[in-house]
């Protein structure tokens, strides 16, 4: 389909008056084949696997949905005019099936809206029926559908403030929903574009460090602390499915909001103030209280201060309780962590945290449960006697989990695992659970022990894996493992009681499917039959390409042979890769990539060149390694350019490239990635980088897993940026960023000014700005010009590189 092109891109530099005003362009038909499908529906089970949903959606915005206005605050993006996310993802048709039955149909759900724009999904506690909102341009609605009839009907007009998420929740009985609505006393907005200012906006510091990340969409006024607080302002009603609507809690700016297990208990957070200029919503002043399910105050269990100075460090916290949460195999029991190191990661150590439980009515002494040597994360609940709890530590990259006694502390916790999160192959899989009682997860046991599922990623490949864990002995036994070597089998669920795995199965050119596996005889039941929408690279040829670093530390790359691929012939080359940094060589070696994953072509993915002549490496190895007390950072650029060296020498070898004709891709660190490569190396005839940061002392507190502050590691953050060594761009360079970015760090200004700085020493770039469009990218037309952008850009500076009578791009 073509897009009209009504709307104008605009190529510029804010110091010259070289621009090009060109409406959106379509990409080569081989392209756009691939864009124009209708992708199969996403599916969403009930926990006794009885019914699937199946959700579809459009699969891109357009520029005018994207152009519709929007408040940025605090961290949010917000449609003002309907009370929700501004870039909110809606489905628009919902069917059931039910799995009870073999070769059951597919039935439509009925009664659903005109054009709906469904999200916020529910299930209620017996699962028996979801609930969902309706975004209308009037507002958001709720919504209420019978599974088993497979009905919807609308419970409430269109007056939900979804602004600040946990807009709806379950009753325990099923009979009703607590819903945030909009308060009857909101004020106006202000217009911030026509308002008068009275006065300078002044910000102040008192001597400490708040050494925080470039955040964005942050309130930069009087004005826009206004405005947040009238979109963060709701009631609290009580709305039973017949609609009846009756009072429960009056305005405020209701954050959280989490029944009890029981379901006669409700945790509500608050957003309070004063609030920052510095920091998002989240960091915000709050205060959690416990409510009654008649709405009454039992008693305020935290109330947390305005957080703009933590110490330095990925893994420092705040003090005082953090973590709330509902221990989910009791009735309405209170866990919460605390850190036992003042929240500051330099401190020396011993236990990072301590983990406390709180029984109603949430007044009295916290009873300790459990401390880690780590930074808390979560707990597996199962019974009385047995819980498994989890951290992890970002500096080393290490995580614990550990076996503990709730009902008894005086039991000393047992580590059960020990490991570098970043160590695949040692991946023990995650806990299996299972529904209790109350409708909450809780581990699945039987007879003494839990089960993991892995991922299965080892040496040899990857083979997912189902194991029984005895909780008393420790011992590990492999109940299942997938032995396909032709396609991925993931395992998704296990039902303890049936035996029979949940799995998704797919290849190269078959979409991904779900069946159940029966364990007693290993046969499996398909639940559904999506087709291949991608038929014109369904039989693209592809591997995995393993090769070695200079330095010996192993790498691969998912190789993809163009269509008309002849052995005869030397084609051109794309390399699209992403930097991640490692602690240990180890973890660094490992594959975790499979060629027989289906072969996707997302908005953003290289792999649409297979269709005009090229060979693509994607997903290429680029591991940045710093051991013991060495930062991965402090050699960045050296290792950048020898895991380029390596993947380009390694599909040299196959002999099926000119490695005259190559070019490199990366968005976000890919893109800081480009520059650095096409500015220290001579390996590639041209780049593409996508929203990326190229200038490190505007973020100077941090970036990437980059602790250090700039005035800590100057060297680091002045060698690391494209910015700085402008001069020594090399290659054709395409800039493509979304002018309406909220990645921390990547303003768009930063593609801006390195444009300026490449074009005023004489190098060869394009800027593109995508208008409307943020770190990812939305829109149809935005996402068609990118491409086109892409293709005219490789063919003028890749694929025919040095050629005659090669002109500017044109539409």
């Amino acid at each position: 389909m073509r897009i009209f092109l009504f709307s104008v891109l605009v190529f510029w530099t804010l110091n010259t008056s070289a621009q090009q005003n060109l409406g959106y362009q379509t990409p080569h038909k081989s392209i756009m084949d691939l864009i124009d499908v209708d992708l199969p529906p996403s599916t969403y089970m009930d926990t006794d696997k009885n019914y699937m949903l199946l959700l579809s959606r459009n699969q891109y915005k357009t520029i005018e949905e994207l152009s519709q206005q929007e408040l940025r605050l605090a961290g949010l993006r917000i449609d003002p005019k309907t009370n929700i996310g501004s870039r909110t993802t809606y489905f628009n048709k919902i069917q059931i099936k039910s799995l009870k039955k073999k070769n059951a149909k597919t039935n439509l759900v009925k009664g659903l809206p005109a054009n709906p724009r469904i999200t916020n999904f529910s299930w209620s506690p017996d699962q028996s029926k979801m609930a969902f909102t309706n975004t209308t341009s009037d507002g958001v609605e709720l919504w209420v559908m019978d599974i088993a009839k497979a009905e919807a009907k609308k419970i409430s007009d269109a007056t939900i403030n979804a602004n600040l998420r946990y807009a709806i929740n379950w009753f325990e009985d099923g009979t009703a929903l607590l819903v945030k609505m909009l308060p009857e006393n909101r004020k106006p907005l202000i217009d911030t574009k026509i308002s008068v200012p009275s006065g300078p906006t002044i910000s102040v510091n008192d001597g400490k460090k708040a050494q925080n990340r470039t955040y964005q969409d942050l309130l930069k006024n009087k004005n826009d602390e206004f405005n947040f607080e009238q979109l963060a302002l709701s009631k609290l009603v009580k709305v039973s499915l017949d609609g009846k609507i009756s009072k429960w809690l009056p305005a405020d700016m209701y954050n959280m909001v989490r029944f009890s297990p029981d379901g006669n208990y409700v945790m509500i957070s608050t957003v309070e103030k004063p609030f920052s200029y510095l920091v998002p919503y989240r960091r915000f002043p709050s205060k959690t209280s416990i409510y009654t399910k008649d709405g009454q105050l039992v008693n305020t269990i935290n109330e947390v201060p305005l957080i703009e100075d933590l110490p330095k460090g990925f893994m420092s916290v705040r003090t005082g309780r953090r973590s709330l949460d509902w221990r989910d195999d009791k009735a309405a029991i209170l866990i919460y962590a605390e850190a036992l190191d003042g929240g500051d990661a330099n401190i020396e150590a011993e236990y990072r945290d301590q983990v406390f439980q709180l029984e109603a009515p949430y007044n009295g002494q916290a009873k300790p449960l459990i401390k880690t040597k780590n930074r808390y994360r979560y707990i597996d609940w199962a019974t009385d006697q047995t819980a498994i709890a989890h951290d992890y530590w970002w500096n080393t990259r290490n995580t614990k989990s550990y076996s503990f006694n709730p009902s008894d502390v005086t039991q000393a916790p047992k580590i059960i695992v020990d490991r570098s999160y970043q160590d695949r192959y040692s991946d023990p899989g995650d806990f299996v659970t299972t529904r209790n009682k109350y409708g909450s997860s809780v581990l699945a046991l039987k007879d003494g022990a839990a089960y993991r599922l892995g991922d299965g990623y080892s040496d040899k490949g990857q083979f997912p894996f189902l194991d029984k864990y005895d909780l008393k002995t420790q011992k590990t036994t492999r109940v299942y493992q997938s032995n396909f070597t032709d396609k991925v089998e993931s395992l998704t669920d296990y039902d303890v009681k049936k035996n029979k795995l949940l799995v998704r199965i797919e290849s190269p050119s078959e979409y991904p499917n779900y069946s159940f596996r029966d364990l007693k005889d290993q046969s499996l039941t398909p639940i559904t039959a999506y087709e291949n929408p991608y038929k014109g690279i369904q039989n693209v040829q592809k591997e995995l390409l393993k090769y070695k670093r200079a330095d010996g530390v192993e790498l691969s790359g998912t190789l993809y042979f163009p269509l008309d691929y002849d052995k005869t012939k030397k084609y051109p080359m794309i390399l699209w890769a992403y930097p991640r940094e490692f602690k240990d060589k180890s973890s660094a070696n490992q594959n975790t990539q499979n060629p027989n994953e289906f072969t996707y072509p997302y908005w953003g993915s290289p792999i649409y060149w297979v269709t005009r002549g090229y060979v693509v490496l994607d997903d290429a190895s680029f591991p940045i390694i710093g051991e013991g007390e060495n930062e991965p950072n402090d050699s960045f650029r050296s290792q950048l350019v020898a895991n380029a060296k390596a993947a380009i020498d390694a599909v040299d070898k196959k002999g099926i490239i000119d490695r005259n004709r190559v070019a490199v891709g990366g968005h976000s660190y890919g893109a800081f990635m480009v520059a650095n490569l096409l500015s220290h190396s001579d390996l590639f005839a041209a780049g593409i980088a996508r929203s990326g940061a190229y200038n490190r002392t505007l973020t100077p507190f941090g970036f990437q897993s980059e602790e250090r502050n700039y005035w800590e590691a100057p060297k680091v953050y002045n060698t690391m940026s494209p910015f700085m060594h402008a001069d020594k761009m090399k290659s054709a360079l395409l800039l493509i960023h979304g002018e309406a970015d909220n990645n921390s760090g990547t303003y768009p200004m930063q593609s801006e000014r390195y444009f300026n700085a490449l074009k005023g020493l004489g190098a060869n770039v394009r800027l593109v700005m995508l208008p409307k469009e943020s770190h990812g990218y939305r829109a149809k037309e935005s996402i068609l010009h990118m491409l086109w952008e892409q293709d005219q850009w490789l063919e003028k500076h890749c694929k025919n590189k040095g050629a005659k009578g090669n002109k500017e791009l044109r539409p």
